[in-house]
């Protein structure tokens, strides 16, 4: 707004200002005073010059030629409440109860700190005694189908002893067992107990065809409040660098997801189910406008293997890969950094049998093109034992294609294991496989051939009270030898007291003893 300052008025100019107010009257008005075209006419020549609302919606939006406005979910805005009103009545509240145990009460007896003691009986004396306590937690999850099975996400029910899951609004609650989880991708699957008539499962949606910019729904229970919907777009595709869990290849959005959304739905505008919201990246710990969802044509084949199998069966090529940088291309003489290069390949592994060698780079698998090592990983996981690969690779500056039947993907391969800190006295560590890559960074000798590595340990964890370090090599639990990954775990799982434990360590061998 524009504010005049006032002053003493002067008669001349007044009626120089008067003069000018009725010459601009008279020319606003000297349309109608010539014969203007009445408002009828003027209407119905205006719409033969436009095209009319059926033509624009003919126009071929391929023609680069055309003028036609192009149509968005705003046009129809009930689209919106349309798609939620239907999703909400498919995601569930999931409430689950797990055992916590914690260490107790501390030894406080003087001869505890007495340096002779602790040269006999070790670090682990000061110990807390374990303590068991029960923590309630919420997710999300999504009806899949009509006989019950929902999935979410496997840290949303890990070591769950109850499950309760929850419908829209309070019309019903169910109880539910885990038919199976897979740690490496994230994603559990329940079955619901009891009468499934009323229930609504939602549509799988293919999500290879999300776009960048296509708006999506997120559906979830957000701190407890039930079956919240927020908006937002797909902001990226394919994000395999975050971190979080062995495969990953993340729809990024800007939807709002905050603690409890994990489990539940990321929906399209055509109600299809194309995501499992997962994670976010926030620095205060609630929404700031990145998070991560496991896509449906990703989480469709863990949930089928884990009903079938009760577990995941991966593909397996048998091959160590990497990307491609521009140094690595320059250095071995490729001409740019398209495909992924093939760092080793294993011995009698399904790669081996079919020919392939090191330095071979991967272009393409079944006519889809290889961009990066964890896109390759992905598909080959995805594609299952069994399963024909039509393999497109380069070699000595020439462009081959080999046929591949994969294998099963060894459970124990370069696999890891944590220890979470409540679960007694290696609370706190995370184990790797004996392998080339933790031999050479932890300068382990080739004549301990079982064994796994410590390769993490969380500060102020049980391990962490005992001394344990990374680099320390696991021999032999309880006097049984621990073969691979999977064997600690079980071994360690079966303990039930005391733990003695055979470790290597700086060139010598020695023995502890844990209390579990």
């Amino acid at each position: 707004m524009i504010t005049i300052p006032y002053k003493r008025h002067n008669t001349g100019i007044i009626a120089i200002l008067l003069v000018t107010l009725v010459a601009t009257i008279a020319s606003c008005q000297g349309p109608k005073q010539r014969g203007q075209k009445s408002e009828k006419a003027a209407t119905e020549e205006q719409e033969k010059k436009s095209p009319s609302v059926t033509d624009q919606q003919t126009v071929n939006p391929n023609d680069k030629k055309a003028l036609g406005p192009i149509a968005t979910p705003f046009d129809k805005p009930d689209v919106f409440a349309d798609v939620a009103e239907r999703a909400v009545k498919s995601v569930v509240n999931i409430s689950s109860v797990k055992v916590i145990r914690t260490q107790g009460g501390a030894v406080t007896s003087p001869f505890f700190n007495d340096p002779f003691f602790r040269h006999f009986f070790g670090p682990q004396m000061h110990r807390r005694m374990p303590k068991e306590r029960r923590e309630k937690s919420l997710g999300s999850g999504v009806i899949v189908s009509k006989d019950g099975i929902v999935l979410t996400n496997n840290h949303v029910v890990e070591k769950a002893e109850k499950i309760t899951v929850g419908l829209a609004e309070g019309e019903q609650e169910y109880e539910a067992e885990i038919v199976g989880s897979d740690p490496k991708s994230d994603v559990a699957v329940l079955k619901l107990k009891g009468d499934l008539k009323d229930i609504q499962p939602l549509p799988f949606g293919d999500s290879s065809k999300l776009r960048l910019g296509e708006m999506v729904l997120a559906v979830g229970n957000p701190f407890g409040l039930s079956h919240t919907v927020t908006f937002g777009i797909v902001s990226a595709k394919g994000r395999a660098d975050v971190g979080i869990v062995d495969y990953e290849d993340f729809i990024q959005t800007d939807a709002a997801i905050n603690p409890g959304n994990s489990g539940g739905a990321l929906v399209n505008l055509r109600g299809e189910l194309v995501g499992i919201n997962t994670a976010i990246l926030s620095r205060s710990g609630g929404y700031q406008g990145i998070g991560f969802a496991i896509p449906a044509n990703m989480a469709k084949p863990v949930m089928d293997s884990l009903i079938k199998h009760g577990r995941v069966v991966r593909g397996w090529l048998g091959v160590s890969i990497q990307d491609v940088t521009k140094e690595l291309a320059d250095a071995l003489g490729l001409p740019n950094s398209r495909g992924v290069l093939i760092a080793d390949v294993v011995a009698d592994g399904p790669a081996d049998k079919a020919g392939f060698k090191r330095g071979d780079v991967v272009l393409s698998i079944n006519g889809e093109k290889m961009d990066s090592s964890a896109k390759l990983r992905n598909l080959i996981a995805v594609l299952g034992t069994g399963s024909k690969a039509r393999i497109e690779f380069k070699r000595d500056k020439v462009v081959k294609t080999i046929e591949v039947t994969l294998g099963e993907l060894p459970a124990d391969l370069g696999g890891i294991a944590k220890v979470a800190p409540d679960e007694g006295a290696l609370g706190g560590l995370t184990i790797g496989a004996l392998n080339p890559a933790n031999r050479d960074k932890y300068e382990i000798p080739e004549r301990l051939q079982t064994g796994v590595v410590i390769t993490a340990v969380e500060p102020g964890s049980p391990a962490h009270s005992a001394g344990l370090k990374p680099g320390d090599v696991l021999i032999e639990l309880n006097k049984m030898p621990i073969q691979s990954v999977p064997a600690f775990t079980e071994l360690y799982r079966k303990s039930k007291s005391n733990i003695l434990l055979l470790i290597y360590r700086d060139g010598s061998t020695m023995y502890l003893v844990f209390r579990r």
